[in-house]
């Protein structure tokens, strides 16, 4: 998959840019606030609508402005290229939320271009996928599976749908009348037997990607650190496969006292291991970034190998803190696919191959390629 043009109006603080990417790098240069990370998050809006940095819409839209208008040319690996415009309005425009249409088809949600362009997004946020809590682990799984199969959004929906109903009941609220025992154990069946084959299937995704994902980040990060370390990832799953529904059976009354939801692949983690040593403990800064790169770039080629599409790839200050044998691995890297880069050091990429552009208050300048 490559980005061919890219054209923003009213997006965040950048009036209006255009963009013609280079078919591997393309690096775009500047200080810190001037507009790089939003031209990055306006191409990771074409996944399916959502901000890597969890935008709301009016936070898109420049200040003022009723609409932030993105249009985008890409072409995919077989030569078939594709045309898409997407809207956000603010609030109070005629027509709030963020809609896409596609090849001139009639408008849809946005959400509806998942699957259509596959990306992998690196922002210094993602440090916490080391050391942070669970639940961004979580959604780095969920927000791959997405990408890679579309059903998955439906059934991991669904599950949270019935999640939040269960934790409705089991919740204990002052506010509202306690059912009878009766009634509520009855209803909190229900909504377990609607809960276990979705559950089963969401850790059956996410263990499925994890064997593709794993061997590919650990001789990433081995290649990353010149093999002095060692790279492990493991599933900490709650149950094994076929064990869910007997589990939330067996922890039902526990639920109960506890007044919320205790079992299940909402529950779940991923651990990082290096040399044997849990990395959420003992990682440095360093390592850190390391194992995230690592992880990021396992996350594309398992895309490319899943789908037989290779994804774009977004690396926002991605080159902060590394030595130099670890910048060169990373830009060699780069020329296997179409790469976007942030960086605020204008010496450490002007002399690569590829598109150099510079962003300045929001305006976009291109200084060589193409």
């Amino acid at each position: 998959m490559r980005l061919t043009a890219l054209e923003l109006e009213n997006y965040r603080n950048i009036v209006h840019a255009e963009l013609i990417p280079g078919p591997e790098l393309t690096v775009i240069c500047g200080n810190n606030g001037q507009g790089k990370t939003n031209l990055l998050e306006a191409v990771w809006l074409l996944t399916g609508g959502k901000s890597f940095r969890g935008g709301k819409d009016a936070e898109l839209v420049r200040r003022g402005e009723a609409f932030a208008v993105l249009e985008a040319r890409t072409a995919e690996d077989s030569g078939k290229e594709n045309a898409v415009r997407l809207t956000i309005g603010a609030p109070g425009a005629e027509r709030t939320g963020r809609y896409a249409v596609r090849n001139g088809a009639p408008p849809k949600r946005a959400s509806s271009l998942a699957g259509s362009f596959p990306a992998v997004v690196f922002d210094p946020g993602h440090l916490s996928l080391v050391k942070g809590p669970p639940d961004g682990r979580r959604r780095f799984l969920d927000a791959a599976l997405c990408q890679l199969y579309p059903g998955y959004l439906t059934v991991y929906r669904r599950y949270i749908r019935v999640l939040q109903q269960k934790n409705s009941l089991l919740r204990r609220s002052p506010a509202q009348a306690e059912r009878p025992l009766r009634e509520k154990l009855d209803l909190l069946e229900v909504l377990n037997l609607e809960l276990a084959p979705c559950g089963e299937e969401i850790q059956a995704r996410r263990r499925g990607y994890l064997e593709v994902l794993a061997p590919m980040a650990a001789e990433n990060y081995r290649a990353l650190s010149r093999g002095a370390e060692r790279l492990d990832i493991a599933y900490e799953g709650q149950f094994e496969p076929g064990g869910l529904a007997g589990l939330l059976a067996a922890r039902r009354d526990e639920e109960l006292r506890a007044g919320q939801s205790l079992c299940g692949p909402h529950r779940e983690d991923l651990a990082f291991a290096l040399d044997g040593q849990p990395a959420r403990s003992f990682a440095s800064q360093g390592q850190q970034r390391s194992v995230v790169l690592s992880l990021k770039m396992a996350e594309a080629d398992a895309s490319a190998r899943i789908t037989g599409e290779r994804p774009v790839l977004l690396l926002d200050d991605v080159l902060s803190e590394l030595d130099e044998g670890r910048r060169a691995y990373l830009l060699t890297r780069m020329r296997e696919r179409q790469t976007f880069v942030t960086s605020c050091d204008d010496a450490a990429l002007l002399h690569t191959d590829g598109v150099i552009c510079r962003m300045e208050g929001g305006a976009l300048t291109r200084l060589a390629g193409g």
